[in-house]
């Protein structure tokens, strides 16, 4: 088992290095001068020099991001051109409230998954069956933004349940802070839960061909202890890794969600970013949500083996 932890992580090392290397050179890619940006179109040629030299914008590429790398090895990873603040702490402040809503949404979908997955496979071409797959073929053709414009139409425009526009901190008001949070949470929970059910259902039915199973109801084991038991734990294993796909992916391109509800989250900031050509922060956010992504499969590749045994011992 140790040796198996020590592989993944010495794994992950290079990985962090590579996507460094790519998000500093695919910055430089967007259009734009951010010194134009921040002096305006019709700056003096002098002055944008001097901003140049400024920012360290003049020097070679490769000494930039040696520069670059150095201080964010130290956890520096500059300052904001807009606004002057520290790009870790807007980061950070940022990333509280986008990993709240998905976090929720994801474990939500989860639990979802599991429920309509394992009884969808134990009653395998039956009415139950086409209902849970037409229900999550249905949710995978629809897209985030449309649902979430439906939802923010219906409940808050028409019925006036929930507040949609705008957004509360916690720290001043945690009732309307998580009122909210419900509609962004609730698109994110409908949109995840197809793919992960047809996974869960798939791997179900999977395993309960298999001998140990059906030695298991020979026994005269009870239906549900032969699910709880021998099928959810070998058929989960897979829709884990999907999980932790689906929480990195959501936690670096949740932009969407966050600008049609106006949270202002992670994928908010490095829209803004982007628009204003802030380097510093694009950089900033492309690399921690890179970290993340990464961080979040290692621990997924973690708990492989609480499912499969057998993943470890390879």
């Amino acid at each position: 088992m140790l040796s198996y932890i020590a592989r993944r992580v010495l794994l992950a090392l290079p990985t962090l290095m590579l996507v460094a290397l790519a998000v500093f050179f695919l910055i430089r890619l967007i259009p734009g001068d951010p010194a134009v940006v921040m002096l305006g179109e019709g700056a003096d040629k002098a002055a944008v020099a001097a901003l140049h030299r400024e920012l360290g914008l003049d020097r070679p590429l490769p000494a930039q991001f040696l520069t670059w790398i150095a201080h964010v090895l130290r956890g520096d990873l500059g300052q904001s051109i807009s606004t002057g603040e520290p790009v870790a702490g807007l980061i950070l402040q940022r990333f509280r409230l986008t990993a709240m809503v998905v976090l929720a949404a994801v474990s939500l979908a989860t639990l979802i998954a599991i429920a309509a997955g394992m009884v969808a496979a134990w009653r395998r071409d039956t009415s139950i069956d086409l209902a849970v797959v037409g229900a999550s073929t249905l949710v995978l053709a629809i897209p985030s933004f449309w649902l979430a414009l439906v939802l923010l139409l219906v409940f808050g425009l028409k019925l006036g349940w929930l507040p949609f526009v705008g957004y509360v901190p916690f720290a001043e008001d945690a009732v309307q802070a998580a009122l909210f949070l419900v509609l962004p949470i609730l698109t994110l929970t409908i949109t995840e839960s197809g793919v992960l059910t047809r996974m869960m259902r798939s791997s179900a039915i999977e395993v309960m061909r298999l001998e140990y199973v059906t030695h298991a109801r020979a026994k005269g084991l009870s239906e549900t202890t032969v699910l709880r038991r021998h099928v959810f734990p070998n058929a989960f294993a897979p829709t884990l890794t999907l999980v932790g796909l689906t929480l990195g992916h959501l936690l670096g391109g949740i932009a969407v969600i966050e600008t049609v509800f106006t949270l202002p989250g992670l994928g908010r900031l490095m829209v803004e970013s982007i628009l204003a050509r802030d380097y510093p922060v694009v950089q900033g956010c492309l690399l921690f949500t890179a970290c993340v992504y990464i961080a979040v499969n290692l621990v997924v590749d973690l708990c492989y083996p609480l499912f499969d045994p057998r993943v470890a011992a390879a």
